[in-house]
């Protein structure tokens, strides 16, 4: 799909949720779906590459805060007109620095 991942996340129609990963980011993170949903709809959002892991899938980084003002990181993929979460954790101390500097 051509266009930029901001371009791409304007089209999507919402979210879809792999269980695994929907309980792996709960459980081991305490981020649920709703928080990580959140992110996407509040500014600001950097979004970025995951170059780490390139393979068969594209996947992408977003950086941004739950409307309690939580900060996140969460690595997302796109499955069609969805946005598909892979995980989703509060961010460390250098990528809040990182987020910050950049906002």
């Amino acid at each position: 799909m051509p266009g930029s991942i901001a371009e791409r996340l304007k089209r999507c129609a919402g979210f879809q949720w792999d269980a695994g990963n929907r309980e792996k980011s709960w459980i081991k993170h305490g981020v649920s779906p709703a928080e990580s949903e959140e992110a996407f709809d509040n500014l600001p959002l950097l979004l970025s590459e995951d170059e780490k892991h390139t393979g068969m899938e594209e996947r992408f980084h977003a950086m941004g805060q739950t409307d309690r003002g939580r900060r996140l990181l969460i690595t997302f993929t796109f499955r069609g007109e969805r946005v598909r979460v892979i995980s989703a954790r509060p961010m460390n101390e250098f990528e809040r620095n990182d987020y910050e500097q950049a906002t």
